[in-house]
């Protein structure tokens, strides 16, 4: 698998490099992770309601991918895994499950215990948690069986993240990052490295 690290880039911009990949890879090219993070906007998901964002003066953005309004800012570590399911025997469910287990693991080597879903019938709680706090985002979208978008996971403590939208429906305030929950800095190229790991070997699971 293929990891491919962009840096702080727009989000357009890698917007279309990850639509290049999934084309790339649905003709046969090596699974891809893209790894980045963007200057400030926010997404808007399929379910997104007017009033999540009514106070965002910032930059949004429509798209395709599920789930409601997102931010994605540079303090998060992004990865949006490109990966053609027919390879693993088209599970989606597996897939999610992958990317929840692997931020799980991750987090775990901090000392942190963070949970998935805990209620799968419910959308909205979708991501990863510490206790009552949410640390992470999923959204994904599937083109042809081959996967796009990914997850956000909020790395540094930035207080002005979040400010003006209730991202997925929920009130800012239950926002956390790494860095606020250990309580001291995190090398980012580092954590990207054992992330991408960690994900690569869940991934292979799946198989």
């Amino acid at each position: 698998m293929k990891i491919l690290n962009l840096g702080l880039l727009p989000y357009q911009s890698v917007y279309q490099t990850q639509l290049e990949n999934v084309e790339a890879v649905r003709a046969g090219a090596e699974d891809t992770l893209i790894v980045c993070s963007h200057p400030p906007i926010v997404t808007l998901g399929k379910k997104t309601q007017a009033d999540e964002h009514q106070f965002w003066t910032g930059q949004t953005l429509q798209i395709e991918r599920g789930g409601r309004s997102t931010y994605h800012g540079p303090n998060q570590v992004i990865i949006y895994p490109i990966l053609n399911l027919n390879r693993y025997q088209q599970n989606l469910s597996g897939f999610l499950e992958a990317m929840e287990n692997s931020m799980i693991e991750v987090l775990k080597q901090f000392d942190l215990q963070a949970t998935g879903n805990p209620d799968r019938g419910n959308p909205d709680l979708t991501g990863i948690w510490v206790g009552p706090r949410k640390i992470a985002s999923i959204g994904i979208a599937v083109k042809r069986w081959v996967t796009y978008h990914g997850l956000a996971l909020n790395l540094e403590h930035d207080p002005l993240a979040f400010q003006g939208i209730n991202p997925c429906g929920k009130d800012s305030s239950i926002m956390t990052s790494l860095e606020q929950e250990i309580g001291q800095k995190v090398e980012r190229s580092s954590f990207e490295a054992q992330l991408c790991q960690i994900l690569i070997q869940r991934f292979q699971e799946m198989v």
